[in-house]
């Protein structure tokens, strides 16, 4: 069977966020999959399989990183979607069945990628024991991103604190159940983003994650809140890098991104 490997939420090759889309007829064990996931070693591994027709979704997804299967993944979402379209094997919009309900995805001109995600639904906390200790910063202000995403989405002072992050990753998985997004304002909105964020999660096997659709469903309505405006630019500032487009609608949030297919080989082991 074909696997590529795609980096999403890029302009170009060996940016963004690289994940695996491997399309199948039907979902095979749950070990198999843990263990393509394991061996392409990217933050996710996107597995997914065409639905009979008059359905709510028309495609069946599911997200492993090396060591777990998760909730809600945005850029392997982005991803299959790329690969769906850039292939022929889905025209149009997608709606994809996955543990966090039904997503959606539409590609417009130029190959750009929209997703439709759930808000995560934000909860102002105290700054837990240990967490400014773990990360490196004190927070200026901590809050639970909710069950789907299980992150803590941190603010700090100012973007230099946030790119100068460098977290104990062993003590800071200690906080929440997937990890920590922190974030602070863009020092400059003219150099195209409105606010920049890093992500770590080592409770999924990831110690920072080059760019993360899921956290922007947080990002965007703490960011919107603040900035005053629906739509807004993430930049979110790992070594790879990439920029997010949110457009906070409610109840939902459109998190729109190009992707670059960088591999497409043969996966071998049945």
């Amino acid at each position: 069977m074909r696997i590529r490997i795609v980096d999403a939420f890029a302009e170009r090759a060996f940016s963004g966020n690289p994940a695996g889309v491997v399309l199948l007829d039907s979902f095979p064990d749950d070990g198999w999959m843990q263990n393509v996931a394991m061996e392409v070693n990217h933050a996710e591994t996107a597995f997914a399989h065409p639905l009979p027709q008059g359905g709510d979704a028309d495609w069946a997804l599911r997200w492993f990183t090396p060591v777990t299967e998760v909730a809600m993944c945005g850029h392997a979402t982005l991803a299959t979607a790329h690969v769906l379209h850039s292939t022929g094997a889905h025209d149009g919009p997608v709606r994809f069945a996955t543990r966090s309900g039904v997503l959606s995805a539409s590609t417009g001109p130029g190959g750009a990628v929209t997703l439709d995600f759930p808000t995560a639904p934000l909860t102002r906390v105290d700054a837990p024991d240990g967490v400014a200790e773990a990360l490196g910063a004190d927070p200026v202000a901590v809050f639970d991103t909710g069950a789907n995403i299980g992150d803590l989405l941190v603010e700090l002072a100012d973007e230099k604190t946030v790119l100068g992050l460098s977290p104990d990753h062993r003590n800071l998985g200690a906080h929440s159940s997937r990890g920590i997004i922190a974030t602070a304002r863009a020092e400059d909105p003219a150099k195209g983003y409105d606010y920049v964020s890093r992500c770590f999660f080592p409770n999924v096997g990831i110690d920072e994650d080059p760019v993360t659709g899921s956290a922007h469903t947080a990002l965007a309505p703490h960011w919107s809140g603040r900035l005053g405006r629906t739509d807004l630019t993430g930049l979110q500032a790992s070594r790879r890098s990439g920029l997010v487009r949110t457009s906070l609608r409610g109840g939902r949030t459109l998190l729109t991104g190009r992707a670059v297919t960088v591999v497409d080989g043969e996966l071998l082991t049945p």
